[in-house]
């Protein structure tokens, strides 16, 4: 048995997770948890990064004896680093204002379609592109010297030793999918300056030693290697998907979900732009096809806003509310910000004239539905437009835990659900370095491993699709 420690950062919490892996088993315990939270400056929305560093040395602390770490995060945000290595400032958080407008700036110089055949990105407003055009004229960018995206920011930390890692790096926005290189000539035609970002490092790559300073500060005995991981959280938990074979779709869940196909190529073809779905590089030179849609982030607000409400007596309630009732569309930049959401939620039933759900239980089987209309959504288009057979879906993340959601979306997709396992991101965190310590093999040997150690549960799908594509037909105004 070797030990591991996948330390996985989301949008409200952080976690120092501790894999033991052996010929046969994998077990995966939490050695810390620690919140995330964002603070709001004079300046904008900003992350507080040295307390998320904080946690992450309390949690190396906590964890005891490891072989290796690794570190995954959310996607697009970085911090900057001036010639001596030290930050610039906290990093901005994606849902700052700041990029409002820039995207129309961007297309005058690259049009859309253009951005798309260079990079096979999705449209988001806060992709780095439009982030880092955003802060042209700034002071800290004009004094930068390096550019990390998050995880590989903390990594700096920990080792002294600055890389981009790939499957992270594919969501700038500035990497051509079909060479897994930058897209010199994009950057160029935008002015980036494509030298701020640190040398590509792929998934298994060493990424240096801690620091005697963090040895020192988390107890531990060195040497003690950090691994390049799926740094992007999405990566790895696509890597922790327990498929038995390639006809499969994943929604990865949690404040996003994450909606799409594992494919060996990119779809470029601009039926894949106008349906916003992206290409972003997963393990093994693979490619995560998915849509990004708003998630759980709509039922974390609610409840953020109601307080202590109880979410097992929410979901119980919700499941009795008349499915369909109201539904809302789960992609909608105008979900995007922050607060009132069962106000805004309520709005939009209301504008596209719609019963106005009243109640806690009624807003969150709103939720839920759309969710799950959503869902099929993005299901039934990539398989479509990527010409990809599905057989299955798997849910992974958070979502995973959610019985009425998994019931939900394979009811809608008509299509059998598999649910688990909910740590999917830190499972495929600890496979990774697993894998590059010589415990386990190819994607396939990794995917069996957690099909034999990882409770399941399956859900097949009841009743017909025609209420769901009903439902899908009232958003679009058909």
């Amino acid at each position: 048995m070797k030990s591991y420690a996948a330390v996985d950062l989301g949008a409200s919490s952080g976690r120092v997770m501790v894999g033991r892996v052996g010929p046969d088993s994998l077990e995966l315990t939490e050695a810390h948890r620690f919140p995330n939270r964002p603070v709001r400056t004079p300046e904008g929305l900003r992350w507080d990064i040295l307390s998320l560093y904080a946690g992450v040395l309390d949690g190396l602390r906590a964890a005891g004896h490891v072989d290796s770490v690794g570190i995954d995060s959310w996607a697009v945000d970085y911090g900057l680093l001036d010639a001596d290595g030290a930050l610039l400032g906290n990093p901005v958080h994606y849902r700052d204002t700041r990029t409002q407008g820039v995207a129309e700036k961007v297309w005058a110089t690259v049009p859309a379609a253009d951005l798309y055949a260079a990079t096979g990105l999705q449209y988001a407003p806060f992709n780095t592109l439009y982030q880092l055009v955003a802060a042209g004229s700034s002071a800290q960018l004009a004094h930068a010297k390096r550019l990390l995206l998050i995880p590989d920011l903390l990594t700096y930390w920990l080792t002294g030793e600055a890389g981009t890692e790939l499957t992270n790096a594919s969501t700038t926005q500035l990497i051509d999918p079909r060479t897994g290189d930058w897209s010199y000539d994009l950057a160029a035609r935008l002015g980036i300056d494509l030298e701020l970002f640190a040398p590509l490092r792929r998934p298994g790559d060493p990424a240096g030693l801690l620091r005697p300073g963090v040895l020192e500060e988390t107890g531990l005995t060195g040497p003690v290697p950090v691994t390049t991981v799926g740094s992007h959280d999405t990566a790895s938990a696509v890597a922790a998907v327990p498929a038995v074979d390639e006809r499969f779709a994943y929604i990865c869940t949690g404040t996003w979900s994450l909606v799409g196909l594992e494919l060996t190529a990119p779809v470029l073809t601009e039926a894949s732009r106008a349906a916003n779905f992206t290409n972003e590089l997963g393990l093994d030179g693979t490619v995560r096809y998915l849509r990004n849609i708003m998630g759980l982030w709509l039922l974390q607000e609610c409840l953020r806003e109601w307080g202590n409400a109880d979410l097992g007596e929410l979901l119980s309630a919700a499941a009795e509310v008349p499915a369909l009732r109201s539904v809302v569309d789960a992609g909608d930049a105008a979900f995007l910000a922050p607060g009132r959401m069962p106000s805004r939620i309520a709005d939009a039933c209301r504008e596209s004239g719609q019963p106005v759900p009243g109640s806690r239980a009624e807003i969150t089987r709103c939720i839920l539905d759309s969710l799950a209309v959503a869902h099929r959504r993005a299901v039934l288009q990539a398989r479509e437009l990527a010409d990809h057979p599905v057989d299955v879906v798997h849910i992974v993340g958070g979502g995973a835990r959610n019985a009425l959601l998994c019931r939900l979306t394979a009811d809608a997709c008509g299509l059998p659900v598999v649910a688990g396992p909910p740590e999917a991101a830190a499972l495929g965190n600890v496979l990774v370095q697993a894998r590059s310590n010589g415990q386990v093999g190819d994607r396939t040997k990794m995917r069996q491993l957690l099909t034999r150690t990882q409770p399941l549960t399956r859900y097949e799908p009841q009743g017909t699709t025609a209420v769901w594509q009903a439902a899908e037909a009232r958003l679009s105004g058909r």
